[in-house]
């Protein structure tokens, strides 16, 4: 009997299935979609990706001495850092944005089209760069695997490296297909905007943004024996030719159901209500450096009355506040406007690589032409003018006129035989504010003051205990960030192991052991 009725209720079961079937079909909500199609998720992983070198950018600033506390002995400006500091630039690598990019490209492929495959391809490339430049070894061969692997193991940079290459190899691959390869287009505003966000449907654009990285990344080689100046001017040959070709994020006016989307770097968010710019920053503008050249950037970068503060030491100051205002005169300048945007990599940047690349390569002809071209496009392109509401700030334009005197100051090298180092990347400094791959240069450069000849090593009465007991000067400086605070949550052995393999004793020991790139 009890079979009988086993056998009856089964029958019933099934017999219900498609009655069952058309009533949950109602529940699915045509607005919350399973899957999704390459342009509905695109946007995402462009807006998320380039925000993940945003977020570095509220830490990499203090390393890189453009701004310094206005307090006292805080850690940032000592080098001591946390964990949390990291999360962001660790988490948007693979979940905000990274995790997403195997999906969107497994879709494409399977419905042909080659420009989000490609998109994919050099937006991980992206991702997997940013990421190992500032924390060193991370997951790939095994990441993005969501739930099924929280624990992947971590690759080495060495091996990073080379996947870069190859993930933008391959997106240029994609990239250059005709656009009968493609399924759908590469960007659409109809119902709705979907899709190429970064570059509208451009893909020669992305083709270049897949050269510039390669580019930027070997020029990170300059202490290996395998660094090839020529390798990179290649590059460089096939990158942005101008900063219509800037790779960046736009921040637009928030439309409700839309909140807190202002600039990570404005007033309404307040990250940098601390800080202040650094003297290392002032005396280029403002005269001290280049004896009596006054930067055109000078009322830009930074507002005119700004004096500086070295790092650790603290300023109370008013000279550091924006003009007319309480806020810090950090918020006085234009890259603080709420609707400005944040550079990922851009034609001034390139430039300067070739420079750099040029004068190691003995062609101090090419160098010298763009180290000048290098400036001259990072000045047109911050002297547009513009303002920002609060604080009241209205940005002077720089006229060619202005651009050409700066040039033909004793700031510039004016011929071949007066070209050095310092004076190209000083000038690829500046044009980096707040970029966190400065920071890269200043690593692979040592902190070198021939170079950089206003840095300042901090002072204050909590310094890092393992820097301070450094016998040799370049290495009491930060090399890296420490893993985000998610993996020593969920991957402790994973951690752990990178401690052992960079010998380090501590948090403060860690941040200060370079990574493969900065190593001969």
């Amino acid at each position: 009997m009890k079979k009988y009725l086993l056998f009856l209720g089964l029958l019933g079961a099934v017999a219900t299935l498609p009655a069952c079937q058309k009533f949950l079909d109602v529940n699915d909500n045509p607005n919350n979609p399973i899957v999704s199609t390459p342009n509905f998720l695109l946007p995402g992983i462009i807006s998320n990706g380039l925000q993940t070198q945003m977020f570095t950018a509220l830490r990499t600033p203090y390393f890189e001495q453009y701004v310094v506390s206005r307090a006292a002995n805080v850690g940032l400006d000592q080098f001591r850092l946390t964990n949390a500091q990291s999360t962001n630039t660790f988490n948007y690598s693979y979940f905000q944005s990274g995790g997403n990019i195997p999906k969107m490209i497994a879709a494409a492929q399977a419905e042909g089209s080659a420009y989000y495959v490609g998109a994919g391809k050099i937006m991980q490339a992206v991702l997997l760069a940013h990421a190992t430049d500032m924390l060193g070894d991370i997951p790939y061969t095994e990441a993005y695997q969501g739930g099924d692997n929280y624990t992947p193991k971590y690759d080495s940079q060495q091996s990073i490296y080379a996947a870069v290459n190859q993930l933008c190899d391959e997106g240029a691959v994609e990239m250059a297909k005709p656009s009968s390869a493609n399924f759908r287009p590469l960007y659409s505003t109809s119902p709705s905007e979907s899709g190429d966000i970064l570059y509208k449907g451009d893909q020669t654009k992305w083709l270049r943004l897949a050269y510039a990285l390669k580019a930027r990344q070997a020029q990170h080689l300059t202490k290996k024996a395998s660094y090839d100046p020529n390798a990179v001017l290649a590059l460089v040959d096939k990158a942005f030719t101008s900063s219509a070709d800037d790779a960046q994020i736009n921040y637009q006016t928030a439309v409700a159901p839309l909140a807190n989307t202002t600039s990570i770097f404005g007033p309404t968010r307040s990250n940098f209500g601390g800080a202040t710019f650094s003297t290392n920053v002032i005396k280029y503008l403002n005269g001290t450096t280049f004896s009596g050249v006054t930067d055109p950037r000078f009322g830009i970068i930074t507002p005119t009355t700004s004096t500086g503060a070295n790092p650790g030491a603290g300023t109370t100051t008013t000279a550091n506040l924006t003009p007319g205002s309480t806020l810090t005169d950090f918020y006085g300048g234009w890259y603080a406007r709420e609707l400005g945007y944040f550079e990922l990599i851009t034609y001034h940047e390139v430039k300067f690589i070739e420079a750099e690349a040029a004068f190691r390569a003995g062609d101090r002809t090419r160098a010298l032409r763009a180290l000048r071209d290098g400036i001259r496009a990072h000045m047109t392109k911050v002297g547009q003018g513009g303002s920002n509401a609060l604080p009241a700030v209205t940005f002077p334009t720089i006229s060619s006129t202005q651009i050409s005197t700066y040039l033909a100051s004793a700031a510039v090298p004016q011929d071949e035989a007066s070209l050095t180092l310092r004076s190209i990347m000083e000038q690829k400094y500046l044009a980096m504010f707040l970029n966190p791959d400065s920071w890269s240069d200043l690593r692979r450069l040592d902190y070198s003051t021939d170079i950089y000849v206003n840095l300042v090593y901090p002072v204050g009465s909590q310094p890092n205990p393992s820097a301070v007991a450094q016998s040799d000067p370049k290495l009491r400086w930060p090399r890296r960030m420490l893993p985000g605070a998610t993996e020593l949550l969920y991957n402790p052995n994973a951690v752990n192991k990178l401690f052992s393999d960079a010998g380090a004793t501590s948090n403060d020991d860690y941040v200060l052991k370079p990574l493969w790139f900065d190593q001969k």
